[in-house]
């Protein structure tokens, strides 16, 4: 470990959010010189999206988000932060001087991205990434539903926003959520608590997710895959994504899969029902990508 994180490590609150609140007013006013971003890893939660960062990270032709030493995969924009404005989105992002001494030093213009797994479900952000950035790439990984249903349970749980057991969880779900589309499609600012973090069953319906972004972008934007595919080859998968964003290969150092999550087995009725439920949903997903994951269907 450098220097610089062992002192972040060990420096207190206040001065961790006054070096963050620095950084961020030197990256809004430096934004007219910022790139938005080439590339967003769009979903799903709990679907291999913060692995995928993370390799992708590796490449020596990904710029990291600004500041580097923060780590972030995100800024939450078109989710959370969208009234802090366009020059905040852009602080975050590397300038095109950074960019062309990377080109300069390796041949090859590097790109820029990000990686938020809620940009996929919520309805009002693909219109919102297609006004700021019409020539996005777009890559989704997505999970065998059942199995995406009960980690995104278990983050909720871990995050202190989920008191109920996960068949409780189940059976609330449609009243947690009801009225949310209608309050977010009212406020382009409001960020439904219930609608990110309680949709366990709702989130691993793909097929209207897909959709919604498939009317504003060509077919060809998107790079689709299962995250049973990438964790069975990690160096396979990441390759498939750095053809999409045409990059040279690169050999990935480490594969570690993030965000893992322990937990204990689903009841064998709980997962019997979630498999019969999302069958119809998996063969249309199928239907639609000409492609099936091996999800049950």
């Amino acid at each position: 470990m450098n220097t610089l994180n062992r002192y972040k490590d060990h420096a207190p609150r206040w001065a961790k959010d006054l070096a963050n609140a620095a950084t961020r007013a030197y990256g809004i006013r430096t934004a007219a010189r910022r790139h938005l971003p080439d590339f967003l890893v769009i979903g799903t939660k709990r679907g291999g999206s913060t692995s995928m960062w993370n390799y992708l990270t590796q490449h020596p032709l990904v710029m990291p988000m600004f500041p580097a030493s923060r780590g972030l995969k995100s800024p939450w924009y078109f989710s959370v932060n969208l009234a802090k404005g366009d020059n905040w989105y852009r602080s975050h992002f590397a300038t095109e001087r950074e960019i062309e001494a990377v080109a300069a030093r390796h041949g090859h213009r590097p790109l820029t991205g990000e990686a938020c797994p809620y940009y996929l479900y919520d309805p009002r952000i693909p219109a919102l990434v297609r006004e700021r950035m019409p020539a996005v790439k777009l890559v989704v990984l997505l999970r065998d539903p059942v199995k995406r249903a009960y980690s995104h349970y278990w983050e909720a749980v871990g995050k202190g926003v989920e008191p109920l057991t996960f068949e409780e969880a189940l059976a609330e779900e449609f009243d947690r959520l009801r009225g949310e589309p209608e309050r977010m499609a009212l406020d382009p600012h409001y960020h439904s608590l219930p609608h990110d973090y309680l949709s366990y069953r709702d989130r691993g319906i793909y097929r209207p997710q897909l959709e919604q972004w498939f009317a504003l972008f060509p077919r060809d934007r998107f790079l689709i895959m299962s995250a049973e595919s990438l964790y069975a080859d990690e160096q396979a998968g990441f390759d498939r994504v750095t053809d999409f964003l045409g990059l040279p290969r690169h050999r990935l150092t480490t594969v570690e899969r993030h965000n893992r999550l322990p937990a204990p087995p689903m009841a064998e009725a709980t997962r019997v029902r979630l498999t019969d439920f999302y069958r119809s949903h998996n063969r249309e997903l199928y239907t639609l990508l000409g492609e099936d994951f091996g999800w049950p269907a």
